[in-house]
This record gives structure tokens, sequence and C-alpha cells, in this order.
């Protein structure tokens, strides 16, 4: 089985970059921010206790995400290939992810990280605050609070990755065809 990860910035397109793939390539694609709205709207036992972080803009507790990771690729453990998108985020989901995949005799195939300055970081939120139906996303200063987090933990994050697996960044300025092409060239 592949094991992609697709990192990057909030309203860096990385959900996008990833539909995109999927099109094209034998991969499922695991939205670790999709996966917790729908453990919340189920109302499952790691959906309630992720609630409260996720509508506050803050990222849930690595070890509940563990949980998550492990539940997702059991679920998935015949596809030939996954894509997570928005995880690892931290430090410590790395290893929680190199550990969760050696017990299933997996590794990390590729990273992609896709970078856009903060300014048009904020520009897409607005623009996806005037059309989601996410109340999540309506909030500036939810929008304000997922760049900062990014910045205070998951960018140092993208750096270790840097040290430790070969990491693809990409320009995510652009038309999404154009960055869509990079990407794919690369694998």
């Amino acid at each position: 089985m592949n094991i992609i990860i697709i990192t990057g910035p909030p309203y860096s397109g990385k959900g996008t970059q990833c539909d995109e793939l999927v099109k094209d390539h034998d991969l499922v694609h695991i939205s670790t921010g999709d996966h917790i709205r729908n453990e919340k709207e189920n109302q499952t036992e790691l959906g309630k206790i992720m609630s409260d972080y996720d509508e506050k803009g803050e990222l849930v507790p690595d070890e509940i995400m563990k949980k998550l990771l492990d539940k997702l690729i059991e679920e998935n453990k015949h596809a030939s290939g996954i894509i997570l998108d928005g995880y690892p985020r931290t430090i410590p989901q790395v290893e929680d992810l190199v550990k969760v995949l050696s017990e299933r005799e997996l590794s990390i195939n590729s990273i992609i990280s896709i970078e856009v300055p903060r300014d048009e970081l904020l520009i897409r939120a607005k623009k996806r605050a005037e059309t989601s139906t996410r109340e999540d996303d309506k909030n500036p200063e939810t929008h304000y609070k997922r760049i900062r987090v990014f910045e205070e933990l998951t960018k140092p994050t993208i750096e270790y990755m840097k040290k430790k697996f070969q990491v693809k960044t990409f320009d995510g300025m652009g038309a999404i065809e154009e960055i869509t092409e990079r990407i794919k060239a690369s694998m």
C-alpha cells in the first residue's frame, strides 16, 4: 500500500489537490478534518471528545488523533494507497504515524508540502467563508487561529519531516490545474 502525505497551511488547497490526485491514482483520500466532523456528527465517543477542539480551531490532541488514524487505516487496509490530508500536524503525530504504519509493515512513500503566503491564505479563508455551509468556516477568528496553529505546530513538523523523509515542496499559488500538474509530474 502506498502512503502519501499532503501537508501545508489551512486554505492552501490540500483537499483540492487530494481530490485531483485521487482521480488519476488508485488512492483513498483520508481527510482527518472530514473524519473529525463525521465522528462529531455521528456523536461517536471520539467525536464527542473532538468537538470542543475542532470548533475552537485547535488541534485535537495527538493521542486521540492516533486512535482515529489507526481506525481509518484499518478500515482502508485493502486499498492500494492512501493519501493523508492534514495529518500529521505535530511531531508526535509523525512518530505515531510511523509506529502505526510499521505495525502493519507499511511506510510513508511520499510527502507533498504545499506552500502559500499568509496574506493569500487569509484571502482564501474569506472566500471560503462566503460559500461554506460550515459554521467554523464563517468565523474570522477561527481563520486566524488555524493559521497561527499551523505556524506554531505544523510548520516545525514539516521541517522535522524534511530531516527524516524526502519532502517535495510545491508553490500553492496559481491555477489549480497548474499546481496539480506539477505535483503529478513529481509522482
